[in-house]
Order: C-alpha cells, then sequence, then structure tokens
C-alpha cells in the first residue's frame, strides 16, 4: 500500500485530477466533504481552484512539459506535473511549487522513483520564459462537441467561446430581497448585471461573505436565474420546478411569493436543496420522485431539463474529460419525453419556461421546434422584463433565447443556456 499523503491542498488537488482523469468522474460526483475533512476551508478552496485552473489550461501544460519527456508518463506523474506548471506559469513561486510536488510523489512508495524525473522537468518548467504561456494555443473542446458548435454556430463564435473557458469565471449571487440589492452591492464590492444579481470578480471564500450565513443570497449564475423572469407574476401562484436540485429557481420561485413543488429523482441532490431552503428560509413542498409521476396541473412550471451541461463547461471544466457524446440521441428523447409531460401540466392560463444549460441547439431549439410542430395550441411568449429588454438580441428563430459563454465577454461572459416561455394560444 502506498504511503498516506500529508494532507495539502496541493495533494487534494493531485488526487482530484486523478478521480476525474483516470476513473472519468464528474467533480460534483465526488464526495469532497469526506475528501477533504483534513483540510482547512482556506486550503479546501485553494485545492479546488488549483484543480480547475489546470484543467482549463490542460493542453497548455501538455504542450510546455511534453518536450522535456523522452516519453508520456502514467498518469498520476503527468497530472503533478501539470499542476505545477499551470501554477508556475501563473507566476507562483516555482521553488515552493516543485519542492512540494516532488515531496508528495517522494511520499507514495509506488511514485516515490519518478522523484527524480519530476523534479527536473519541473525545473525546467520553472526556467522556461513565463511570457510563452499566454501565447499557446487556446484550448480545443472534445472533438465532438467541437464539431456540433462549429455546425451550429460557425468557426469564429466557437473559437469565442473556447477562448472564454480559459477564463477564470466570476461569481454572480442572487439577492433574495430585491431591497438590499444596494446593501450588497456595496458590502460585497459587486457589480450589478440586473434587479436581482450581483456579479461578484474576486469572490474568495464563498461561507465567510456578508450574508452568506444569513440566507440573504445564493449563488447562481446570471443565465441560470433568467427562466424564472420571464414569469409575468408568480406571487400567490402554484409553481412547480421539474429537476429542482440544487434549488437556484425553487429558491426565486419561493422568494417570489409562489407556492412551490420541487420535484427531483435524485436523493443526494435533494439534501442539498434542502439545506439551501433551511439557510435562506424559504419554502417548498419537495417530492423525491420521476416527473412522470406528477400529474397535478400547475400555474407556473419550469423544467431545467437534464442535459449535457456543456453551457456549464466556463465553471465546471472537468466536464470536457469525462462526458462523451454517448448516448446522446437517448438524452435528447428524454428532454421531448420530459416536455411532453410538462405540457399536460398545463392549464390554459399556464405558463411553462423550458431551459437547458447546453451549448446544443438539439438539446433547446430543436426540441422546442418539435414542441410547436406537434401541439398547435402552444406557442413561445416573448416577454421579457425591463431590466432584461437587452436579451432581446439573442432571441432565437423559433422565440427562445440562446446564451453563450462568449456573451458579455468583457463583463467575464455567462453560461450557455437556452431558454423558452411556453403559453397556450
Amino acid at each position: 500500500m502506498p504511503e498516506k499523503i500529508v494532507p495539502s491542498a496541493r495533494s487534494q488537488a493531485s488526487f482530484l485530477m486523478d478521480s476525474i482523469l483516470g476513473e472519468k468522474r464528474l467533480l460534483a460526483d465526488l464526495n469532497l466533504d469526506s475528501m477533504m475533512k483534513n483540510l482547512s476551508t482556506a486550503d479546501r478552496a485553494r485545492s479546488q481552484r488549483l484543480l480547475l485552473n489546470t484543467l482549463r489550461s490542460l493542453e497548455r501544460a501538455d504542450a510546455l512539459i511534453l518536450p522535456f519527456l523522452e516519453k508520456r508518463p502514467k498518469l498520476k506523474i503527468l497530472n503533478v506535473l501539470r499542476l505545477a506548471t499551470v501554477e508556475i506559469m501563473e507566476n507562483g513561486h516555482a521553488h515552493g511549487i516543485v519542492n512540494e510536488y516532488v515531496s508528495i510523489i517522494g511520499r507514495n512508495k509506488n511514485l516515490k522513483n519518478y522523484k527524480g524525473l519530476v523534479n527536473a522537468v519541473l525545473r525546467k518548467v520553472s526556467n522556461s520564459d513565463r511570457s510563452i504561456w499566454n501565447k499557446l494555443d487556446i484550448p480545443q473542446l472534445p472533438k465532438w462537441l467541437r464539431r456540433i458548435l462549429l455546425d451550429s454556430y460557425g468557426i469564429s463564435v466557437t473559437q469565442k467561446i473556447e477562448k472564454q473557458h480559459l477564463e477564470r469565471p466570476p461569481i454572480d449571487i442572487t439577492i433574495k430581497n430585491l431591497k438590499l440589492i444596494e446593501h450588497f452591492l456595496i458590502e460585497l464590492k459587486g457589480r450589478q448585471i440586473c434587479k436581482h444579481s450581483l456579479r461578484l470578480k474576486n469572490a474568495g471564500q464563498i461561507s465567510t461573505l456578508p450574508g452568506f450565513n444569513a440566507g440573504d443570497w445564493w449563488v447562481q449564475d446570471f443565465s441560470a436565474s433568467i427562466p424564472v423572469c420571464l414569469f409575468k407574476e408568480i406571487q400567490g401562484k402554484s409553481a412547480l420546478d421539474l429537476c429542482a436540485a440544487p434549488g437556484g429557481k425553487t429558491m426565486q420561485l419561493s422568494a417570489g411569493g409562489a407556492y412551490v413543488t420541487a420535484v427531483d429523482i435524485s436523493d443526494v441532490r435533494v439534501s442539498k436543496l434542502k439545506e439551501n431552503l433551511s439557510r435562506t428560509s424559504l419554502d417548498a413542498t419537495i417530492i423525491i420522485s420521476d416527473l412522470f409521476k406528477i400529474k397535478e396541473c400547475f400555474e407556473v412550471i419550469i423544467l431545467d431539463a437534464p442535459c449535457t451541461a456543456s453551457g456549464t463547461i466556463r465553471r465546471h471544466p472537468d466536464l470536457p474529460y469525462v462526458k462523451s457524446q454517448s448516448d446522446l440521441n437517448k438524452l435528447f428523447r428524454l428532454q421531448y419525453k420530459m416536455l411532453e409531460h410538462a405540457v399536460s401540466l398545463m392549464t390554459v392560463t399556464s405558463q411553462l419556461v423550458y431551459c437547458t444549460c447546453s451549448l446544443l441547439p438539439q438539446e433547446g431549439e430543436h426540441q422546442v421546434i418539435k414542441l410547436l410542430n406537434n401541439f398547435h395550441d402552444l406557442r413561445v411568449d416573448n416577454y421579457l422584463p425591463q431590466d432584461l429588454v437587452f436579451l432581446e438580441s439573442y432571441r432565437t428563430e423559433e422565440g427562445g433565447l440562446r446564451l453563450l459563454p462568449n456573451h458579455f465577454a468583457d463583463k467575464g461572459g455567462i453560461d450557455g443556456f437556452y431558454i423558452a416561455k411556453l403559453v397556450k394560444v
């Protein structure tokens, strides 16, 4: 058995890299609380920051490292070299970085014979001209995903998306009580995106920020906050949030005065939903169930359907290394089946918002076009509240909104999303 590595932000980042790239496990599916229980809160945040920065720049790191190697080493060694290289190239203190990663390798019985190799390669990296780092090629998306984007948006937009994925994204938060927006604008030194959303450029440790423990706000990318805003009025109305966890839209609906029923099939994800509702002192009826078992009609319905999540790569750079094109058609069929069921829960006065955090038109525009062709009593409603009328420029041919990561690039970009509001004719 390998010797136990002394926990540190860097050793934990190395372990997580191995889990993602070696075992093809999403970061969101790993039990981070258990894995990081011996790290301080600050080191937990630092470990994830190291990991995510490296995943964003993986191709660049390899371009710098591999010429210094006679052959490609085993993955655990390569991951250590990648982490160290990215940290060094982003103006880290080379001496301390090299020493710690060499020490991490040396304490592992199965890897200690590579100490010399790791030390030699990282010394060469340290002596490299750091100005070349930002001149290296922008990392490209996986071929299967890139091909779809090229067909859908062309080379220029695809390259802009990839460039945005390389940037560390800001944090967006949704304010529970709109009367406090000015207060938190000053308190958190944020930038207001719209009447309910603030953007924090260098947020640091989220849980220590003013208002978090009091439940005055929650983290929610601006794109993800838009669907609820498309409802003209929700106070006092019955609302259904399908595939609700972790609960951003449920909290928006509840804060807006709706009577919310939140449905999700995952016990693990629902536990996070409950935690978020408890922290924010908001209410919802929670049902852990397959959404097809829901038969009651509602006045307001949101379906944030399961998807490739390709629109969130800027915040989740592990996705391209774990997800694949396998079973895409099966996923598309499931989305449409869910959308059909959501329509069956509508009355003549209901409002339904369908959305996916995806870059693929097959998960957005194509689904709504198919639905409109099959249900002639439905139409897309193009209502936008006054503070979001600037989104009109992202209106698609069938009437939805298509948001891409490179939109608002000068402000830090946004998650890729498709959103369409459907009503009965």
